[in-house]
This record gives structure tokens, C-alpha cells and sequence, in this order.
């Protein structure tokens, strides 16, 4: 674009083509002329309602043109957008409308009827153009600096009550400017790009790939939720040159009956938010024969801190089980539960260090301290370092099973267990056990017409793993219950089984 921009405020603004396709989703679509001209209109509303910079303004809803005006507009008026999950129960959102403090509710009307009476205004989504439409575009007049906070993301509370973690605009060009600097394309953009956004926006890494692609002037295409089918002809009708997604949904895609030609636009995917199948990752490669890029981080590191560049996505490779290795001026340590650091092969837990890590968790000083230390964001991941400095992760941290005093991951199992042609989704957990302390137990999905019985399950097992590693349980489900960033919901699968 010429111009780099280095807040979330910047964007849109310096597009060498303003008519340009900025945004697609559904049947609307912006240029980026349009997205400069709505975002300072919307940041005019917020004024005008009262709102003062570092007000927290929520967004409940589906993705839509409108959620990126407000995402720029709440940029431009120093405020703070929270992003609330839509699949969340009214509780849950209740329980994050009243701990973010939000000023303002922007919402879908299903979404509005079902939280009853709100002591704050509330706009409803598909009032939102005419809302902030009537006000002039004229820039605002408030300067934004890339430390101020810009966006407010909840942990998904699977060990817990969801965390608000704060990023400031600097979280979101972090990885952009180290590869550039370096030189290197791991996630490049080119002129005439167009991204697919199949994370929603409700996550770190859906609104990161975003704000990626708008920095570079891409077209970007947002789906109002992600729906493999749509995806996949969305790919096709629009040209779509580079995808954004989680394993989960990367195999739904791949799934759809659709022409093999449909996908032949893509030339990169980029990939995480949650460990990948070995097994997947061939097939993917295979089928689609494009560049490939693995990230790996936290919301609390501004999305990813690591990255496993397309050049090791060979067939055949030790380094497609591998997160990756750190961007440059970015750094990794595995360390002990004293915070010693181990050398490399040993499993502990992993630390990042990154310009884009988060301001804090919101009003919660005693948990910021304990996961920002001296820079560090210590993740609650285990994992290990080779002698290169590409990491293995393993898994969290407290999901770990000993069995007789031997130390089980269950992300190695579940990657086996998606080996098998009958497996469509697989997840591991530790039940009691008096004997041995603890046993595996798997949950498997199978695929649409497929059979296999535990005993098939346990004899596959048997040629690749341990003998204490093989599950002694086998329960068949429908499907694996996952947070929208692919992560399996082992608490549910445990309170469940």
C-alpha cells in the first residue's frame, strides 16, 4: 500500500485504489473508500453518545461489513471494542458485559431478546448503518498512539471464568513488521490478494488475519458464521488467494464434494489455533498442493509468536510435527516448574516473547502478573525445543496424564487416533484410576458411513503407541466439543464421561 500503517485507526485510510473491495460478507460488500468514510462516521456516533477513549464498546453478533466499521471506528475514537463470542450462553455474556465494564452493547436482536433488561444502550446490528450513518465523516480529531489499547478479547474460560485480555494496536503489526524487516514471505501478501477470514472475529485470530489483510489492502470475504460449503465456493467464485483457518475446519473443507478445481486459487493457508493432525496436514498438502503456514500463540501474545514457514511443509518431513520457530526478534524458552530453562529435547512449559503480547488481563493484576513476567508470556503449554529452535508442543499443561508415574500428552494419542480412515475427530482425557492413578479414556467421532469398533481402535493403537499410552476406554460420540479456535473442550469432556 506504500503506506504501513502502525494502528488499527490507519487502516483504510491510505489505499492507492479507494474503490477497491475492502470487505465482503453476505450480500454487502465495502471499498475501502467506504470503510475509511463509515469508520470516522462511527467514531463520530460514539462521541456523540458520550462515549470517551478507553470507554469499552461490545459486539455481539455474526460477522458482517458493519463488524469491521465498528472495529476501525472504535479505533478512531480511542475506544475499546470487546468482541463477545455469539455462542455463548446469556450468563456467559452477562458475565462479560458486567466484567469489561462495557459503555455500549452492539447486537443482533435474537441476541438482545434473550439477555432481558441492560442497564446500558444497546444498538442492534442491523440498525448500526443507519445508526452511525447519520454523522459527518470528518476524521476525528483523537491521536492514537500503537501502545493504547485497541481491542478487549475473553479467554475462552476452559480452565476457569474468562480473562479479558487487553491488546494495544501494536499486538496486531508485530508479526508483520519482523517479517518484514527480515525479509522474509512466511505470510505475505501480494497485489490483487484476496483473504478468506474463517475464523470469527470474536477470536484473536480471526480479527489478527483481518487487520493483516486490510494493513495490505487485500480484499478480504468474512462469512457471517463459517460453513465449509459457503467457504469453499466463496474460494471458488471470488478467486480467493489465501485462507485463514483452524485444523477443524481446514478438514471440513477439504470434506466438501466439490469440484477439485474449486481451491485451485489458493496459493497459501495459514493454520492454527490448535494442533494439526499429521495426518490432515499430508492430506492437505496433497490435495492442494499450496504454500502452507503454521502459527502458533495466545491471545494473550497478540495471536501468534511462532511460525512454521511454508519451507519446512515438505512431504516426509520431522518438522510437520512441529508449532514452529520463532519470528524474528521474538523468542521461546522451555522451562522447568522452578522457571529454569531446560535444554533442548526436554518437555516443560513453554514461554514467548513478543512485541505484541497483551497490556494486561482487565482488572485482574494478580493473574497479569502471574502470565506477564519480565516480558515473558508463560503459556500453560508443554512442549520442547530441538536443536534448531523449532518447537514441539505438546500439550497443556494441566490436560497431562500419568499413568503409573509415566507422563502422557494426549495430543500425541489424538494425532494417532486421526491416523485411522475412520476417525473424523478424536479426544483424549485422564479419568481416576485406582490402580494406576489415572487411565486414558478416548472420545472418537467417526466419519459420516464409517465403522469401527474399540477393538479396531485398540489394535491400531497397538502398532504405534506404548503400551500404557493405548487407551482402556473407547466412547463414540457425534462430535467433539471444540471453542470456536478448534481447541477441544476437555472439561466438558470430562464432567461428561
Amino acid at each position: 500500500m506504500g503506506v504501513r500503517p502502525a494502528t488499527v485507526a490507519d487502516l483504510a485510510r491510505h489505499h492507492p485504489d479507494p474503490a477497491a473491495i475492502a470487505v465482503r460478507c453476505g450480500d454487502r460488500a465495502l471499498t475501502y473508500d467506504e470503510l475509511d468514510r463509515a469508520a470516522d462516521r462511527f467514531a463520530a456516533a460514539l462521541r456523540a453518545a458520550g462515549l470517551r477513549p478507553g470507554a469499552r464498546v461490545a459486539y455481539l453478533g455474526l460477522e458482517s461489513v458493519d463488524y469491521y466499521a465498528t472495529l476501525l471506528g472504535c479505533a478512531r475514537a480511542g475506544t475499546v471494542l470487546v468482541p463477545i463470542n455469539f455462542r455463548l450462553t446469556p450468563t456467559e455474556i452477562d458475565y462479560i458485559l458486567t466484567d469489561s465494564g462495557a459503555a455500549m452493547l452492539l447486537s443482533d436482536a435474537g441476541q438482545r431478546e434473550a439477555l432481558g433488561e441492560l442497564a446500558i444502550p444497546v444498538v442492534l446490528a442491523d440498525d448500526l448503518p443507519r445508526w452511525y450513518g447519520y454523522y459527518p465523516d470528518a476524521a476525528p480529531g483523537h491521536a492514537v498512539r500503537p501502545g493504547d489499547a485497541v481491542v478487549q478479547l475473553y479467554t475462552s474460560g476452559t480452565t476457569g471464568l474468562p480473562k479479558g485480555v487487553v491488546l494495544a494496536h501494536r499486538s496486531f503489526f508485530a508479526v508483520r513488521d519482523a517479517l518484514a524487516d527480515a525479509g522474509l514471505d512466511w505470510i505475505d501478501w501480494r497485489p490483487g490478494d484476496s483473504g478468506l477470514i474463517g475464523i470469527p472475529g470474536f477470536h484473536v485470530g480471526g480479527l489478527w488475519w483481518a487487520i493483516q489483510g486490510f494493513a495490505a489492502g487485500a480484499a478480504m470475504v468474512a462469512m457471517p458464521r463459517f460453513d465449509s460449503g459457503t467457504a469453499v465456493r466463496l474460494v471458488a467464485e471470488l478467486g480467493v488467494t489465501t485462507i485463514c483457518v483452524v485444523p477443524s475446519m481446514l478438514r471440513l473443507m477439504l470434506d466438501e464434494p466439490a469440484d477439485p478445481a474449486a481451491l485451485a486459487s489458493v496459493r497459501k493457508v495459514v493454520y492454527g489455533g490448535s494442533p494439526i493432525p499429521e495426518a490432515l496436514l499430508r492430506t492437505a498438502i496433497e490435495r492442494l498442493g499450496c504454500e502452507f503456514a503454521q502459527i502458533y500463540g495466545l491471545t494473550e501474545t497478540g495471536n501468534t509468536a511462532i511460525c512454521l514457514p511454508p519451507d519446512a511443509h515438505r512431504p516426509g518431513s520431522p518438522l510437520l510435527r512441529a508449532a514452529g520457530r520463532a519470528y524474528p526478534g521474538f523468542g521461546v524458552e522451555i522451562i522447568d516448574a522452578d522457571g529454569a530453562v531446560l535444554p533442548a529435547g526436554e518437555v516443560g512449559e513453554i514461554r514467548l516473547r513478543t512485541p505484541g503480547h497483551m497490556l494486561e488481563y482487565w482488572r485482574n493484576p494478580v493473574a497479569t502478573a502471574d502470565t506477564l513476567r519480565d516480558g515473558w508470556i508463560h503459556t500453560g503449554d508443554a512442549g520442547y525445543l530441538d536443536g534448531d529452535g523449532y518447537l514441539f508442543l505438546c500439550d497443556r499443561l494441566e490436560d497431562l496424564i500419568i499413568v503409573a508415574g509415566e507422563n502422557i500428552y494426549p495430543a500425541e494419542i489424538e494425532n494417532v487416533l486421526a491416523a485411522h480412515p475412520a476417525v473424523a475427530d478424536a479426544a483424549v482425557i485422564g479419568r481416576p484410576d485406582e490402580r494406576f492413578g489415572e487411565r486414558v479414556h478416548a472420545v472418537i467421532a467417526l466419519r459420516p458411513d464409517a465403522v469401527a469398533t474399540a477393538r479396531d481402535l485398540f489394535e491400531f493403537c497397538r502398532d504405534r503407541l506404548a503400551a500404557f499410552k493405548i487407551p482402556s476406554r473407547f466412547d463414540f460420540v457425534d462430535r467433539i466439543p471444540r471453542n470456536p479456535s478448534g481447541k477441544i473442550l476437555r472439561r466438558e469432556l470430562r464432567d461428561r464421561h
